[in-house]
């Protein structure tokens, strides 16, 4: 901008005061250079923090080289040529820096979206004030004033004030790159050239930055369009099958409490990219406290807990909701999060107790405790009296978290006995009974798993002996197996080996259906009698 407006802020007033600003920041660029020089980077996956090591891969990169030359002093030309601007454009290089900046902070950020617009805008301007100096620059080199394209004459008082010489620049930059037009027409090659230049540039640049623009609102109200599809998926169901009047005012009025209280989030679903050692502990920070408040889990081992509190399930009940009624098979535990419920008969008229936050229920049901006189359904009712946000614990996810810690499910289990004995709901006859059917299934078990592994070392055992003597028989009389070879590969007269070849192969078949054995190993039983013949006369 100085080198292009240089007649109002070149003058020799003013000169010296653009001395600080331009040294500050050179001094700025050579303490980042330093600090650039010390950034840790990740070596086998281990921070490097050795400063030699640090410097000499900084001075191996290409941003060294940049650097180098954002801070070379051209200043020194100002003693041939005197002061001009543009002796410091080398300084526009360090831009990388900016965009590397933005980068980083998107990711720390809290607010993302925000800092994307705010860098989105930022580009626009810097855009459009680079195209106004240049049109101001083209300006004076053809003359102002010499036609109705270029900058009018700055003698005229109108237009000699250095803001109203910029503001116009930066107007007339706006719409040419906009392509929105209202400009005077180009006269000159020069200047239809430049509005040419100027306007595909503005259609590739602002094509792709309003597009960004686009994008970036579609993610502002990302979580909200999905949400809203829910909400119309709903609403078309209920339409179709005809639900209307109280239930369909229940679920929009549901659908309103999620969204605000942003219980709309599916944790599941938004923590499936983490590593199951990092998600566990953002749910142990968000649900271990709330875990620890059941009677049964307060002294259970760590493991136990981090494997139930990634099952945990959040589950939202409106007012005059019930979360189990009285006789149901007990399936899940709950813990109240948020929230009022009411502990109430089977017509729900008469209220035991009602129940707040932090309370839990139906922690007996999910352990399975043999000699439950309930058999593990529900004593009574629970309703929600508001609005209620309960953690949800099955009886399959906590057996599953179980099956790697025996101690623990004993020790789960005596507890539930312990409060089951406390209610008098306990038949210990019962228990007994079922403990020893369970030891002696298990022994069976395990009777069962040793007896397959015997008789799989017996059957490997067969198979090795088997083996060599395959081998044996194979390996006997080689001499013998080559002359049965020659005679079958001998034709018989009046055929071709080929055809010889056949008809041994049909003959074969036809001794395999009948039951008899091949020609080549069956032994001659005449031949054997006249063997016999020759050895009496020759006695």
């Amino acid at each position: 901008m100085r080198g292009c407006f240089w007649d109002k802020l070149q003058v020799p007033g003013l000169v010296y005061y653009w001395f600080i600003p331009d040294y500050l920041c050179d001094i700025i660029f050579i303490f980042d250079m330093y600090i650039k020089s010390r950034v840790g980077f990740l070596e086998q996956g281990l921070l490097c923090r050795d400063v030699g090591k640090l410097s000499m891969v900084y001075l191996k990169s290409w941003m060294f080289y940049v650097d180098v030359i954002c801070i070379l002093p051209l200043d020194f030309f100002y003693l041939l040529i005197g002061f001009n601007a543009f002796l410091r454009m080398n300084k526009c290089l360090k831009i990388w820096r900016m965009r590397e900046f933005f980068n980083l902070a998107e990711t720390h950020t809290k607010y993302p979206n925000l800092l994307r617009v705010a860098n989105l805008i930022l580009i626009i301007i810097i855009i459009i004030h680079w195209n106004c100096c240049l049109y101001f620059a083209i300006s004076r080199s053809m003359g102002f004033g010499s036609d109705g394209w270029v900058y009018p004459d700055i003698t005229a008082p109108e237009y000699s004030s250095f803001w109203k010489q910029y503001s116009y620049c930066f107007y007339w930059s706006t719409l040419t790159l906009t392509t929105i037009g209202d400009t005077a027409y180009p006269e000159q090659t020069i200047s239809f050239l430049y509005c040419i230049t100027c306007s595909l540039v503005g259609v590739l640049i602002f094509a792709t930055i309003f597009g960004n623009v686009g994008a970036l609102i579609n993610e502002m109200d990302a979580a909200r369009n999905e949400f809203q599809h829910k909400v119309d998926a709903v609403k078309r169901y209920m339409e179709i099958r005809q639900v209307t009047g109280p239930i369909q005012e229940r679920v929009v009025k549901w659908f309103d409490y999620t969204w605000n209280n942003k219980e709309s989030v599916d944790d599941s679903k938004n923590l499936e990219y983490l590593p199951e050692k990092l998600r566990a502990e953002i749910c142990i920070h968000v649900h271990l406290r709330t875990l620890r408040k059941v009677e049964i889990f307060k002294d259970c081992e760590p493991g136990v807990l981090v494997e139930l509190v990634l099952k945990l399930k959040m589950q939202v009940f409106s007012p005059g909701d019930y979360i189990c009624r009285k006789g149901d098979i007990g399936k899940e535990m709950y813990i109240i999060k948020r929230g009022k419920l009411q502990v109430c008969s089977e017509d729900g008229k008469t209220v035991f107790v009602t129940l707040e936050d932090g309370a839990v229920f139906g922690e007996i049901s999910v352990l399975n405790i043999p000699g439950n006189k309930t058999g593990n359904r529900r004593t009574a009712s629970v309703r929600s009296v508001g609005y209620s946000d309960l953690f949800c614990l099955s009886k399959s996810d906590l057996l599953e978290a179980l099956q790697e810690y025996p101690d623990a499910r004993k020790s789960l289990s005596e507890k539930g006995k312990k409060m089951l004995r406390k209610d008098k709901l306990l038949d210990e006859e019962a228990a007994r009974r079922e403990e020893r059917r369970q030891q002696n299934l298990d022994k069976k078990i395990e009777l069962i798993a040793d007896a397959v592994d015997d008789l799989q070392k017996v059957v490997n055992k067969l198979i090795d002996k088997l083996s060599p003597e395959d081998a044996d028989n194979k390996s006997e009389d080689p001499e013998e197996e080559q002359q049965e070879k020659k005679t079958s590969e001998t034709p018989k007269p009046g055929k071709t080996p080929e055809q010889g070849k056949s008809a041994e192969k049909v003959e074969r078949k036809t001794s395999a259906k009948n039951g008899r054995v091949s020609p080549k190993k069956q032994p001659s039983k005449d031949g054997n009698a006249e063997k016999n013949k020759e050895g009496e006369e020759k006695q």
